[in-house]
């Protein structure tokens, strides 16, 4: 669309990391055609639709640099929990969803990712294609992928790491047809990486796979890294090594690879990471429910590494990642110098935006609120109590907003919600139908699998 959003705070985070106060941007199609003041961009944009900007600030829309949108289907559950869940509940219930309950949970993920100011979503998951429709339908812009395994996920609780070549076959298979229906589609706003889902389910052969594939189709990869302790285990009695010592053996790490969590990465580990280039997809908040995440994150800040924010599971609020993310970086785990109040906001702002940009390779299109770069922007309510008084407006931003202050996102140069009205979904309707396939796979996940009990009383539909 052409629109002129006249006299805003434009939170630019480019190199300079500009605060533009009472300023105009002038959107033509699907890029940012200039900046400057209002009587300039009225003059030299007539025809552009007018939007009053006074008490907004416009803000490179956020990138969630690692989420997993069919997993809503487990909010307020396993968070609670103790125990193993990413083999034990999170595998089940993929499994247990039919193609339209997944499109449905999917769906419900990128709403929740519009009103919390996010224009991107990085999703690497299992059958992918089956609901990629319905994610490029809400007006996102998204970076898609099969999280391929050659040992299958679904035996993992019960101990068993066989691997399983026609297992494996069905996530290249699917990752082929998702790049070849997906990548590039929608104008560009629909891309795709190739993933391998983690260390300790990729055989050798298997990642020789993904990097073929990547390499063939000019793609970027991403895979989940030392997330748990099972992980760790099950790569030392298979190799001999940690997970990044692993991947390094086969020369899966490189600058095109983001991984996400770090969370038990030895400092050897962060340091062959950082020297390959890699980039770290850091998820502070879930992480961090279960008591204080124990990453390494000075050791990994001090080598250098490019942090980006996700959101992981059961949640698309990047608002949270931030808040969360600015505690559990200011503690500095594993540094040997404590003390500082470090980072300050802006550099987490970045994290959430020109730093997840460049996992993509794509800082040169998103991240940043710059002359020529894709119109995905999110506009936030200053006239609100949280955000009142001003003083320093990124610290505002990063220590006190949250989703109610969103007024506006808009991608590709079109808005995804406007005046807090999303306009890509029927929102009502998809709440409720979210709610009934959630209430359904639970059930259905559960009578299938007799290992899979949750606490009594803890699920109130079950019991009925």
């Amino acid at each position: 669309m052409n629109l002129l959003i006249s006299d805003a705070k434009i939170v630019t985070c480019d190199d300079e990391r500009r605060i533009l106060d009472g300023a105009s941007i002038a959107i033509t199609g699907n890029r940012i055609a200039a900046i400057g003041d209002a009587a300039t961009l009225e003059r030299d944009f007539p025809t552009h639709e007018r939007l009053d900007g006074r008490g907004l600030a416009v803000l490179p829309g956020f990138v969630n640099a690692h989420t997993h949108t069919v997993l809503t289907a487990l909010r307020g559950t396993v968070e609670d929990w103790d125990g193993e869940i990413i083999y034990r509940y999170m595998s089940p219930i993929s499994y247990t969803m039919s193609d339209h309950e997944r499109a449905v949970m999917a769906a419900l993920g990128c709403l929740e990712a519009i009103r919390s100011g996010t224009t991107t979503l990085v999703d690497p998951f299992r059958h992918v294609p089956s609901y990629a429709g319905a994610m490029a339908d809400t007006g996102m812009r998204l970076w898609l992928s099969e999280s391929c395994a050659d040992i299958d996920t679904r035996k993992i609780r019960f101990g068993e790491y066989g691997i399983d070549e026609a297992f494996g076959r069905q996530f290249l298979d699917r990752t082929q047809d998702l790049i070849e229906t997906w990548h590039g589609a929608r104008n560009g706003r629909v891309n795709c990486q190739v993933a391998a889902h983690a260390p300790d389910n990729c055989s050798p052969s298997m990642l020789g796979k993904i990097m073929e594939l990547a390499q063939r189709h000019g793609l970027t990869r991403t895979c989940h890294l030392a997330q748990s302790t099972g992980e760790i285990a099950a790569v030392k009695a298979a190799h001999g090594l940690t997970p990044a010592g692993y991947l390094d053996r086969e020369g899966f790490l490189g600058p095109d690879l983001t991984c996400a969590h770090w969370t038990f990465c030895t400092r050897e580990d962060i340091a062959l990471l950082a020297e390959r280039g890699v980039s770290m997809a850091h998820n502070p908040a879930p992480s961090s429910r279960k008591g204080p995440h124990r990453v390494l994150i000075g050791p990994i800040r001090d080598a250098g590494v490019n942090i980006a924010l996700g959101t992981d599971n059961m949640t698309e609020d990047m608002f949270q990642a931030m808040k969360i993310g600015m505690i559990v970086h200011r503690a500095g785990f594993g540094r040997e110098q404590e003390g500082g109040l470090d980072p300050q906001p802006q550099a987490v702002l970045d994290m959430a935006t020109r730093n997840g940009a460049r996992t993509l390779g794509s800082l040169s299109e998103i991240g940043s609120v710059e002359i020529g770069k894709k119109a995905d922007l999110t506009l936030l309510d200053l006239n609100q109590p949280a955000m009142r008084p001003i003083i320093r407006l990124t610290s505002n931003i990063v220590n006190y907003a949250h989703p109610g202050l969103v007024h506006s996102v808009m991608v590709d140069g079109e808005f995804v919600m406007r005046d807090r009205k999303v306009l890509s979904i029927d929102e009502p309707a998809l709440l409720a139908e979210a709610q009934a396939v959630t209430e359904a796979v639970w059930r259905r996940m559960v009578e299938a699998n007799g290992d899979i009990a949750p606490p009594k009383g803890e699920i109130p539909f079950l019991d009925a």
